[in-house]
């Protein structure tokens, strides 16, 4: 039976995909199938979820399938087989990696009917993600319509230009990474001023939480919120004036700018 979609990597956001697909009842579990390195992911993610799963790339799309969603990581893509070419004739290829620029997926995969590059983020693992999506050439609605049903199993997509890509992939792709390290950070401070540890940590996730639900729900600018709890000569404005001393935004600017070089970076060969 023809696929309707495979995967090609067993990692956390195919893993979140797989479940979301599944939760949302989008396709069943003998539709889908997916392989990975050597390393028993895919059977993992195949014995949790009751997807198929397969030795080889060449197994898996043997059979073929309507879908192929590339979730391997950037610097394998090189290694894939290149027969690719043949079994993806007319099927759709989703990328979920890093830098791999569409012409590049063009490259190894004339044939395909659809090539679209995308950038989602860790919070899809519990479909509370956000994701960015282009397409090579022009789509119809109903391709659109496909592709975002399939990433809106994650949480919330957006269409944009392929040059936005690696500008998402600096905010909402790696900007997890630096919530946590925030969450990290608050976490140490409180333990220094003499809060137990797991306290501090409930504190920090907790405060960072219903920040965030908040944002999500005010019309106000964040900004106008932070100066709502910064009263002249308080607590919150004695903390935010050391940020101010310390250059806070602009160091999160630099980080967001390194971010998008390096996405820029990953889709050189030699990366």
């Amino acid at each position: 039976m023809k696929l309707e979609i495979a995967f090609v990597g067993a990692g956390k956001m195919v893993s979140a995909i797989v479940n979301g697909l599944l939760t949302k009842n989008i396709f069943q579990p003998k539709e889908m199938a997916c392989v990975s390195a050597p390393d028993g992911t895919s059977e993992k993610l195949a014995e949790a979820t009751g997807i198929g799963s397969a030795e080889t790339l060449e197994d898996l799309l043997l059979e073929g399938s309507k879908r192929l969603l590339l979730g391997c990581k950037p610097q394998q893509f090189n290694t894939l087989d290149t027969g690719l070419s043949e079994w993806t004739s007319s099927c759709t290829v989703l990328s979920i990696m890093a830098g791999i620029t569409l012409e590049t997926l063009a490259q190894t995969f004339p044939k395909a009917r659809h090539l679209i590059r995308s950038m989602p983020n860790t919070p899809g693992q519990i479909g509370a993600g956000v994701t960015a999506y282009a397409f090579a050439g022009n789509a119809d609605e109903d391709a659109k319509t496909d592709v975002e049903r399939i990433l809106g199993s994650l949480g919330k997509v957006f269409a944009v230009d392929e040059p936005q890509i690696d500008l998402v992939t600096a905010m909402s792709g790696s900007g997890p990474g630096y919530v946590f390290e925030f969450a990290c950070a608050l976490e140490e401070a409180g333990e220094k001023i003499g809060l137990e540890k797991d306290f501090a940590r409930t504190l920090a996730i907790e405060t960072i939480l219903g920040s965030g639900r908040l944002m999500a729900r005010s019309e106000e600018h964040p900004e106008t919120l932070r100066n709502y709890v910064s009263s002249p000569k308080g607590t919150t404005l004695a903390a935010l004036e050391q940020f101010a001393k310390g250059n806070f935004r602009k160091l999160v600017a630099d980080a967001v700018v390194a971010a998008r070089d390096r996405s820029l970076e990953l889709s050189r060969p030699d990366a």
